[in-house]
């Protein structure tokens, strides 16, 4: 066992090493807590002779090659490290080009030619070079970036630098882009900082989405993705300003006072919330906000609530909630505490009369529908300006049950004519004589999200308020009321929704697909739930990854491939998931100079498997009875094909070379019932195609009958949520049943949740419809690695 100090003493050596080549202080630590990529860098370090330390733009390079370095080309690590130390390669675009290259290559030799041309070596990009291209493109789109300002979509015009020069230093060009931007518009006016009506626009290629993506990364936020938020102390600065019609500008902040009490509360720690509305299943997107919630607590040693935004009785139910639960834990993460909302309701209430008495709260009769057309008019409500008192009578008498459901609101007094629509004296409180599922029947009122929201948001003390960038124009009536209530103001940052291809992510397309029966529940392994992928097979560690890999960024057209969250399934299934045999469609192959014996044969579980290593071996048994693929077979062969024809040899996987001697059909010339076929017992033949098989067990008796689901795509087209008719573009073949597949004795006991590589099919996971009867299989992903391939 190793001793306290040892173990310490290596963790410093490792702390010192990581320092030595430019690491942060805060990143090497966070480092050494993850001892695979401990491990991994200390490699890496060692391979490079950089132990001595290194300029930090090479420590940077190296740290991300010890993190995303591909698995399947080690080989060829060594030789990369080469060219970022001697510079030739050094730009994050150079070493994703040089992965996927290496990906693709694997253990083949290296083409130094060709690697060199893929990665861009040699190619010098000078400052002048990027300005050039800047001042091109700028004059291009002149008319276009005076008309939409600083809401010019920045990430196009990378694309278009990239396009013209791939191996610029993306920070050089931000700095340039950015100046390029004041030189021409000057300072930021308040119109600037307002987000716009959406517009359909159209739609970027696949091609500018990648290097917007590849843009958009930054070797620190890459390394630690929670460096661009600030301390709890630092919340004393203006969070927004927000301007009015008809007085003075709000400038939100705290005061010192209201900050030096919340932080004798907090101790200066970190807290952050999870606020998933108990309405329905979690879907991968809230895998990106679970990883920003508790993943900035974890990283600052502060909190995470889960907590419950259950405000509206009617949509919730106590199977959302537990499930929520149960997935959050799966996740990875642990809340510091579960709260609801409706544990609030009291205070929220005493709240809500305190925002009347102060003047900025009214009850409104007017019908919903009338409200949208005030709204749309911007005009004010005939019952705003009706006496305190007034109000505060007739709000009691919604909270007694006096007034019927859908005849009274309460509203929050703001601002009609203001330039956000989220400032139209939204609704703070409505009637609904619907029994709560946490609370119970105590209540018929119940807050909205627009008011209850950062209200808890204040009394828990949450010192960062993180949402999606849809909620941005909240950001004003989230502090307005804060500050008409004089309560503690936490920090709100927005960032980009995950979206993924040919899925929808709006719980209500998903509600529809369920209930509708379009799918097979909130845990069909094609939905991209975080039940529907977890019974597919995926692991949370591989979602975090990949949620990791997208960063935390605010871009607003984030569209990510799915093959990219595939590419991160299948880096984890490789070192996890031991190999098997699995024949989808078998074809009996008869060996004809064999005897009625069963020999049993080592197969390897994993490829590297050492030959002394017994753990890394499976039994299977070999007879005079094989079953291979029905597609390995043909009639007639040709050059390019590599399985089982009449008078040609392959070798059956871990076992012996055979031979086709005989086709044997069925009534007519195009059914094939058996083959006969001659093994090579002494293994002297060498045929170029391999196939996987399965075995009889004994003689007469039939291998292990399994089922196997496979999978593809939901829907069509890559974004789905956009078409009129989204449900008409449903890939009616994105689920097949195999009933009668046969697998490998090996798998006879594998339980519900095991993963497994059927070889040349795909990794896949045993599902919960099985039983002791017949084992059920449904496929993760298939072998095959078009993201790796393609570029990451």
């Amino acid at each position: 066992m190793v001793g306290k100090n040892e173990s310490d003493g290596g963790a410093e050596k490792s702390l010192d090493l990581f320092l030595k080549i430019g690491l942060d202080e805060r990143t090497a630590k966070n480092t050494i807590a993850n001892n695979k990529v401990t491990a991994n860098l200390t490699a890496v370090i060692h391979e490079a002779a950089v132990t001595d330390g290194c300029d930090r733009i090479v420590g940077n390079l190296l740290y991300t090659v010890a993190t995303k370095f591909p698995t399947n080309a080690l080989v060829h690590r060594p030789a990369l490290l080469k060219y970022v130390v001697s510079l030739k390669i050094k730009t994050p675009a150079q070493l994703e080009a040089a992965f996927s290259f290496l990906a693709a290559t694997a253990s083949d030799s290296l083409k130094v030619d060709d690697f060199e041309a893929a990665c861009g070596v040699g190619v010098e990009v000078s400052q002048e070079d990027i300005e050039s291209a800047v001042d091109e493109i700028f004059e291009e789109n002149k008319s276009s970036i005076i008309e939409q300002r600083y809401r010019t979509n920045v990430g196009e015009l990378f694309a278009h630098v990239r396009k013209k020069l791939p191996w610029a230093d993306p920070k050089i060009v931000k700095q340039i882009i950015d100046a390029k931007l004041y030189s021409l518009l000057g300072e930021r006016t308040a119109a600037d900082n307002e987000k716009p009506q959406k517009k359909k626009k159209e739609k970027p290629s696949k091609a500018e989405e990648k290097v917007v993506e590849e843009a958009a990364k930054q070797p620190e936020e890459e390394i630690n993705p929670y460096s661009i938020f600030p301390s709890p102390e630092e919340n004393f600065k203006v969070h927004t300003e927000i301007y009015f019609s008809d007085r003075p500008v709000l400038r939100a902040c705290n005061s010192k006072e209201i900050l030096d009490k919340h932080l004798k509360v907090t101790g200066g720690k970190v807290f952050t919330r999870f606020p998933p509305e108990p309405n329905g299943y979690l879907h991968i997107g809230h895998a990106k906000a679970m990883f920003v919630d508790f993943g900035l607590a974890k990283d600052r040693g502060g909190c995470c609530y889960l907590r419950y935004d259950d405000t509206n009785p009617e949509a919730e139910k106590q199977e959302y909630i537990d499930h929520i639960e149960e997935i959050v834990r799966w996740m990875g993460w642990e809340p510091f505490k579960i709260t609801y909302t409706s544990d609030y309701f009291q205070e929220l209430y005493e709240l809500a009369v305190e925002l009347i008495r102060r003047g900025h709260a009214y009850v409104d009769h007017q019908t919903p529908e009338e409200i949208k057309e005030y709204r749309e008019k911007k005009m004010n409500s005939p019952w705003r300006d009706r006496p305190i008192e007034e109000s505060l009578k007739v709000f009691d008498d919604m909270k007694k049950g006096l007034i019927e459901e859908g005849k009274a609101t309460l509203r929050m007094k703001q601002d009609m004519q203001s330039d956000n629509f989220n400032m139209y004296d939204l609704i703070a409180y409505r009637i609904k004589f619907t029994p709560h599922p946490h609370a119970g029947d105590k209540w018929c009122i119940y807050p909205s999200y627009d008011y209850a929201h950062c209200i808890v948001d204040s009394l828990e003390n949450i010192t960062h308020s993180l949402c999606t960038l849809e909620f941005e124009t909240r950001r004003a009536s989230y502090y307005w009321l804060l500050d008409a209530l004089g309560l503690y103001q936490p920090y709100v940052w927005e960032y980009s929704r995950l979206n993924v291809t040919n899925t929808v992510m709006s719980k209500r397309k998903l509600n529809l697909l369920v209930t509708q029966k379009y799918v097979d529940g909130w845990d069909d392994p094609r939905l991209m739930t975080l039940a529907g992928l977890r019974r597919r097979g995926v692991t949370s560690t591989s979602i975090n990854a990949f949620v990791r890999g997208i960063g935390i960024t605010r871009s607003d057209s984030s569209m990510i491939r799915l093959d990219r969250l595939e590419y991160h399934i299948r880096e984890e299934l490789n070192k996890t998931a031991p190999r098997a045999m699995v024949v989808l469609n078998p074809l009996k192959v008869v060996i004809t100079n064999m005897d009625a014996s069963v020999m049993e044969l080592d197969a390897k579980k994993w490829p590297e498997a050492p030959a002394d290593d017994a753990s890394s071996f499976y039994k299977v048994p070999f007879s005079k009875v094989v079953y291979i693929e029905k597609s390995d077979f043909r009639v007639k062969d040709s050059k390019d094909y590599y399985g089982l024809a009449p008078g040609k040899s392959v070798l059956l996987r871990y076992a012996f070379p055979i031979k086709c001697t005989e086709v044997i059909y069925g009534d007519d010339p195009e059914t094939i019932l058996e083959i006969h076929a001659e093994y090579d017992p002494s293994k002297k033949s060498k045929p170029k195609g391999v196939l996987h098989w399965v075995s009889e067990t004994s003689p007469g008796v039939d291998p292990i009958k399994v089922e196997v689901r496979l999978f593809d795509k939901l829907f069509m087209s890559e974004n789905p949520a956009e078409l009129d008719d989204w449900l008409k573009d449903l890939n009616l073949h994105s689920k097949e049943v195999v009933n009668d597949a046969y697998a490998v004795s090996s798998l006879e006991n594998a339980a519900v949740g095991d993963t497994f590589q059927f070889e040349r099919l795909g990794y896949f996971v045993v599902d919960k419809d099985s039983s002791p009867e017949k084992l059920v299989f449904n496929r993760t992903v298939t072998l095959r690695d078009s993201y790796g391939k393609g570029g990451k």
